[in-house]
């Protein structure tokens, strides 16, 4: 009993990576390929120089692509699963490694509450639950074993330092922050062991350098006067944004953000730990110095480069923020070994964070799973047009009900899939998907087989019809099962007919509509055929009768 009670903050941990994972692996299993994830999987297959080092959103992307095109080739693409595993061995890494940090500097228990606060930040959810980021979370997951490296304090310490930083700068721009730390701890060093030990970070950069040069000099970038005067106070709510997230009183899903509780949180812990120097008059453990220098850097480099979409409350910002914070506060409380009463009321603080986080991530979950299910319906509609699809089709949000797709164009789309596999909803399956999946799987479909329409003015006639014919009209508005290729609608004369059509949508909703047609007129409706079997439905609104032909 004694050894377990000794061990208890080691169980404890192996209890949270577990939870986590079971939790991220719950929230997560469902769902599909997720926004910029598409551009990997259609425009990157090819293992070239160009697929590797084009920057993404100016950020270099080197191993997110290399690791995307890996699980292509041995999981192929009917599933994102593989993704979703790999994102949660990267969130448990660098948890454990936080852990590691934190508890050289102020013991085992405070270590484990700031290790579950950050696998419970609900606030930092696009991070997790989003595999495309690990472009943030190889950074950091690299950055914190660059800086435990440092600490061996000998030459295998030093050169594993230089290959983390390699890897944390081919995941993305975010890596520069830890190169930052790196100088700051070599200059930290004797004087006569910058020169040796320069390469530590030196060749992180130089490397970094020759991509800008070659690729990343074509990049987007937002840098601006406006970005850099202002960026002072986009780096304080940075750090007050990132401050309440982890107290819990991050911002809700789909609020408005207001870092205002985090801006007190800011100011009462810069008192406290002011008073608390001032009282003890302890050296600052050097240590500091070096996360500081990424944290700034991070915060700073961000602000320069802010847009809309990229506000210092931003989802994906939480997670590098709250990892910079707990670093810094770690290394502020070097030594302090707290009363049982303090890791009593920590573990109670600890609790009442997570349980709001733990709401905003189900939050975050219930916002992404609808994208998912527009992608699988989207991505149906694209494979049942297959035959008559044109290649450069593209689900732009108007047609795809969803931002999340702009990176698909149908050809590209097609062959993917052919060569790995389909992540989108079988026709059968399609069916029996929610409705607003199915609803957009009939509105891109009509426009990517596409439908088209022909009207002949004048061109009713009073006697005609015959057995292939449907006399609808007049008020009835009952559906009509339509068959391939062409359909005639005969509307008589009087006000103009509307006509909508749906195929997979639920019955009573007709979500493909049509320019309709005057009275006294012949419409000739054209539906290619394609790889489905369920029939269109036609609704005719007239008030006089309307014929539908074969």
């Amino acid at each position: 009993m004694e050894r377990m009670t000794r061990n208890a903050p080691t169980l404890l941990l192996g209890a949270a990576l577990a939870a986590a994972a079971a939790m991220t692996l719950a929230l997560t299993w469902e769902m599909t390929f997720f926004q910029d994830t598409w551009a990997f999987l259609i425009n990157r297959r090819e293992l070239t120089a160009d697929t590797l080092l084009t920057p993404h959103n100016e950020h270099i992307v080197f191993f997110p692509v290399l690791i995307e095109n890996l699980l292509l080739r041995v999981f192929g693409m009917s599933s994102a699963a593989p993704e979703y595993v790999l994102l949660t061995v990267f969130l448990l890494a660098t948890a454990t490694l936080l852990y590691v940090y934190v508890k050289r500097r102020v013991g085992e228990w405070l270590a484990l509450f700031a290790t579950v606060l950050l696998l419970c930040l609900g606030p930092a959810w696009e991070v997790l639950l989003w595999p495309f980021e690990i472009t943030f979370l190889g950074p950091i997951l690299f950055g914190l074993a660059m800086l435990l490296a440092l600490e061996r304090g000998d030459r295998r310490g030093d050169v594993a330092a230089c290959a983390f930083l390699v890897c944390a700068i081919g995941f993305s721009g975010l890596g520069i922050c830890f190169i930052a730390a790196a100088a700051v701890a070599v200059a930290m060093g004797p004087r006569r062991t910058w020169f040796p030990r320069a390469y530590i970070f030196v060749i992180p950069l130089l490397l970094y350098g020759a991509w800008y040069l070659g690729y990343g000099d074509e990049a987007e970038s937002h840098l601006s006067l406006a970005n850099v005067l202002a960026s002072p106070r986009f780096v304080i709510d940075s750090i007050a944004s990132a401050l309440g997230s982890m107290a819990g009183l991050g911002t809700p899903v789909g609020a408005a953000p207001d870092p205002s509780w985090g801006r007190a949180l800011l100011v009462g812990l810069v008192i406290v730990l002011g008073l608390r120097q001032l009282r003890l008059r302890s050296r600052i453990h050097p240590g500091l110095w070096p996360v500081l220098a990424a944290a700034l850097a991070n915060w700073f480099l961000t602000a320069f480069n802010a847009f809309p979409g990229r506000d210092p409350m931003s989802s994906r910002y939480q997670y590098a923020g709250a990892v910079f914070i707990l670093l810094i506060l770690a290394n502020l409380l070097k030594d302090v070994r707290p009363s049982r009463n303090v890791l009593i009321a920590g573990a109670v603080a600890t609790a009442l964070a997570v349980g709001p986080n733990l709401v905003i991530l189900k939050d975050g979950r219930d916002l992404l799973e609808p994208q998912s299910v527009l992608t699988q319906a989207d991505t149906a509609a694209i494979e049942i047009a297959s035959r008559t699809v044109a290649p450069e089709f593209q689900l732009t949000q108007e047609v795809a009900g969803t931002p999340s797709l702009p990176n698909v164009y149908a050809g590209a789309y097609l062959e993917a899939v052919e060569e790995y596999g389909s992540p989108a909803y079988t026709p059968a399956e399609l069916l029996a998907a929610p409705e607003a999946g199915r609803k957009q799987a009939d509105i891109v479909l009509s426009q990517a087989l596409p439908l088209s329409t022909v009207t002949e003015l004048g061109a009713y006639e009073p006697g005609g019809g015959g057995e292939a014919c449907v006399l609808t009209g007049g008020g009835d508005g009952r559906p009509v099962p339509l068959s391939p290729d062409l359909t005639r609608i005969e509307v008589a004369p009087g006000p103009p007919a509307e006509f909508s059509l749906r195929r997979f949508a639920v019955a009573g909703e007709f979500p493909v509509t049509t320019e309709g047609a005057p009275g006294d007129s012949a419409t000739l409706l054209r539906i290619p055929r394609d790889r489905a079997r369920q029939p269109w439905f036609l609704r005719v609104e007239a008030t006089q009768p309307t014929r539908v032909c074969r």
